[in-house]
């Protein structure tokens, strides 16, 4: 599309303003009508894919699941990592008779509440022999010291106790308490209830120093969505406010901020309604990033069409015409900017986790509905009553006072382009080696407020206990081998030994833990047939002979999958060296942290691939779009260094590559090539008029630099403004409680200052640098505005 078909087509938006009108309405109504009713398009055309897309689904994932028939179908097998949540109690000592009494009052008093179904502690772990007495671990009132003693010393050795239910040092002890979900009506029958129910029966008991906190799967989920709500809702709030603030105090003018708003608050309408339509309803990555993304490239190509409206109306135009000129003379930039966003975030469809190629082609849908709010509601507003006196304040304006100021910087780096465009690449060149030190990671914490207290005793944990969360080892073995073979054991004692080795691997429990307490000693063939002596719960926990199946549990740490992918891959090679050596039977790591290593790490790493190709997709753009391999080239800086910059800050701070640093870059790339392109537009406008006008006259060199000058003239009002609009946002986020939020609003501040940067130094010195070496065939072949 040429500027000319584009300026016909401003003339003809702004001359039939009613039928741009029915378009917005049109847009508004079905984005509406998707978060209203979403399913409303299948019903109406009779298609079921949907339904039996997901009946396919559900299918794969039973079939993929661990599923057992258990015949045994009134046992249920002991489990030490399924509780709902984990009360954590320390304290000094708990082998002493006050403690002991204060705990199973504490006990009771939790039992005796509605939602709590069972609480399991060291005080009610299984007997290990069917034939053996019942007997707690803990003496009864009036017990001696020597039998306190001895109970700690028992409760030190007892594989369910140490590391599981009581830590190594013997000061912290976990209560696994599983809730009954029909009495659980808010979120404190899970968390704070229990807790100060427990406080409250402990100091029944004077003298006793136990504290209670609770973790575990329903605390820290609670925690995360209330943190979350109330973060998001707070800090949009806050930034949003903030931002409107900064653009009051930069526009002089509330009429102005109103009609910039409209279009980011229509895009991302429009864009989360509509994306309603294709069913991505649980992609953390859509439902938190892409309403930022469309918000902000909406609101850049705002403020850039803003600025130059008000300079038109500044000068006399109607509102009228001071519209429909100004987008014909920044309509094209924008379009430019949508188009390379465009198509740098589709490549993202290529990515092979699923989350990434939704983003992707979400990003894509939601870049085009921001151009099209710019380019309808701004014009359409300004034309209007709302868009009266919108100049005002105009020539007044921070930014506009002292922009000639400013324009000294630009000729200071004309005057020495060389040092500052060698500077430039080089730079860019070791910040961006910089980044390649990051490692992809993700925990579990990350999502938490770090001053939860679900949190904490999480963290507690992981020191105490060497992990809260629990990973297994699958053994399964075919037909051919008995179910009560001796090699069962044999197998499990080399996996058991393989585990024992990694410091970061925490407590591994199986069948051989239980074997080995029993009375006696002999090789594993000898000793499998002890297995029997165990009680049906405690021993189908780990051992389910139909179907040939057993299981080794270990605990890990919150450290993230940078600390265990090489611990994980050690395992994974040691259990396939055991295979080997027992080729009947399959061995498999599982559970959340695995699932984590696997699919977090691929998504992390797709996303970082993806933005890659992203960056170089836009660079190929560029080339076509300005007709020159030039330009591309030279916007290579401009676009990189930001990102670069801001991942080298990372390394630096000690952080590795996670998801939301990764989406961060993502939002920024489509910032910095929007105010990049811009620049670059008003640069080839100024090009070539003055090559047409003085191409007798000046030289190539001075016509080349002024057209710089000009261009930071007409554009450097937006760019400067949008900046410090969007710091000034990021900067409030930065005090959130959330780990993730401060880390988005940090990288998301530096990033978008660099970019400035790189557009008021290290762009104008290359373009200055790398001129057009034929004054006659300037690399500019069309006027763009």
């Amino acid at each position: 599309m040429t500027n000319r078909t584009f300026e016909n087509l401003s003339h003809w938006s702004l001359r039939h303003r009613r039928s741009v009108w029915l378009l917005v309405g049109v847009i508004s109504i079905v984005a509406g009508l998707g978060f209203w009713d979403p399913d409303w398009p299948h019903r109406l055309l009779a298609q079921f894919s949907a339904t039996q897309e997901q009946a396919a689904t559900d299918e794969a994932e039973q079939s993929s699941g661990r599923v057992f028939s258990d015949p045994a179908s009134n046992v249920r097998p002991l489990s030490l990592s399924s509780a709902d949540t984990v009360l954590v109690v320390e304290s000094d000592d708990f082998f002493n008779e006050a403690t002991t009494s204060a705990l199973r009052h504490v006990v009771d008093k939790l039992e005796a509440l509605d939602q709590v179904s069972s609480v399991l502690w060291m005080d009610r772990v299984p007997m290990l022999n069917i034939f053996g007495l019942p007997e707690p671990l803990l003496p009864r009132a009036n017990g001696s010291e020597q039998r306190f003693a001895s109970a700690k010393a028992k409760a030190l050795t007892h594989p369910l106790v140490v590391g599981q239910l009581l830590s190594d040092d013997a000061q912290t002890l976990l209560m696994l308490i599983n809730l009954n979900p029909y009495f659980v009506l808010e979120d404190a029958d899970a968390t704070t209830v229990l807790t100060a129910t427990a406080r409250a029966a402990a100091e029944e008991f004077p003298g006793t120093d136990l504290s209670f906190r609770a973790t575990g799967r329903k605390p820290t989920t609670i925690a995360a969505v209330s943190a979350h709500e109330s973060n998001q809702l707070k800090y949009q709030i806050i930034g949003n406010g903030m931002i409107v603030l900064m653009a009051l105090i930069l526009f002089r003018g509330v009429r102005a901020v109103v009609i910039v708003a409209l279009a980011p608050l229509m895009g991302v309408f429009w864009t989360m309604g509509c994306i309603r339509y294709l069913g991505y309803f649980e992609n953390p990555l859509i439902d938190v990033i892409l309403p930022i993304l469309v918000s902000l490239v909406a609101l850049t190509d705002g403020v850039h069409l803003m600025v130059q409206i008000r300079k038109l109306r500044a000068t006399g135009l109607s509102p009228n015409a001071a519209a429909q000129r100004g987008l014909s003379q920044v309509g094209m930039a924008c379009l430019l900017t949508s188009l390379t966003t465009a198509i740098g975030f589709g490549s993202l469809m290529l990515a092979d986790s699923k989350w990434v190629q939704q983003f992707g082609l979400c990003s894509t849908i939601g870049v085009v509905f921001s151009f099209l709010s710019v380019i309808t509601i701004i014009p359409l507003a300004c034309s209007t009553w709302l868009g009266r006196g919108i100049d005002a304040g105009h020539s007044t304006n921070l930014i506009d006072r002292h922009l000639g100021r400013i324009g000294s910087v630009i000729t200071w780096v004309l005057g020495h382009r060389t040092a500052i465009s060698v500077g430039g690449i080089v730079t860019t060149a070791l910040l961006v080696a910089m980044c390649m030190t990051l490692k992809p990671d993700q925990r579990q914490s990350d999502g938490l407020p770090q001053s939860a207290e679900a949190t904490q005793a999480m963290l507690h944990v992981d020191q105490a206990f060497g992990g809260l969360e629990f990973a297994n080892v699958d053994i399964r073995w075919d037909e051919q081998t008995p179910r009560d073979s001796s090699a069962v054991l044999e197998v499990v004692i080399a996996v058991d030994d393989l585990l024992a080795q990694d410091p970061l691997i925490g407590h591994p429990l199986s069948i051989r833990n239980l074997i080995d307490f029993q009375p006696g000693s002999g090789p594993p063939r000898e000793r499998m047939s002890l297995l029997e002596l165990l009680p049906p719960p405690l021993k189908r926990a780990f051992f389910i002979p139909e179907e040939r199946f057993t299981l080794i549990t270990f605990r890990v740490q919150d450290l993230g999958i940078a600390a265990y992918g090489p611990v994980f891959e050690r395992i994974e090679k040691g259990l396939a060296q055991i295979q080997e050596q027992h080729p009947s039977f399959h061995l498999e790591l599982s559970g959340g942290a695995i699932w984590r290593w696997h699919n977090l790490y691929q998504i992390v790493v797709d996303l970082a691939t993806s933005l890659g190709t992203a960056s170089l997709i836009i660079l190929i753009v560029l080339a076509v779009v300005y007709r020159s391999i030039r330009i591309g080239l030279i916007s290579i800086i401009p676009n990189l260094f930001p990102l670069a910059f801001t991942g080298a800050y990372l390394a630096m701070m000690g952080y590795n590559l996670e998801i939301v640093m990764v989406c961060n870059f993502t939002i920024c790339l489509g910032i910095a090539v929007d105010d990049t392109i811009h620049f670059l537009t008003r640069y080839q406008e100024e090009q070539t008029r003055l090559t047409r006008e003085h191409r007798d006259t000046q030289s190539p060199t001075k016509i080349n630099d002024q057209a710089i000058k000009n261009a930071f003239t007409g554009v450097g009002t937006a760019l400067i403004m949008t900046t410090s609009v969007l710091v000034a946002g990021f900067a409030v986020v930065t005090f959130s409680d959330s780990r993730d939020h401060q880390i988005f609003a940090t990288m998301g501040a530096l990033t978008i200052a660099a970019a400035l940067f790189c557009d008021l130094v290290f762009l104008p010195a290359l373009l200055s640098y790398f001129r057009p070496g034929n004054a006659s065939k300037p690399f500019a072949v069309k006027k763009m505005h």
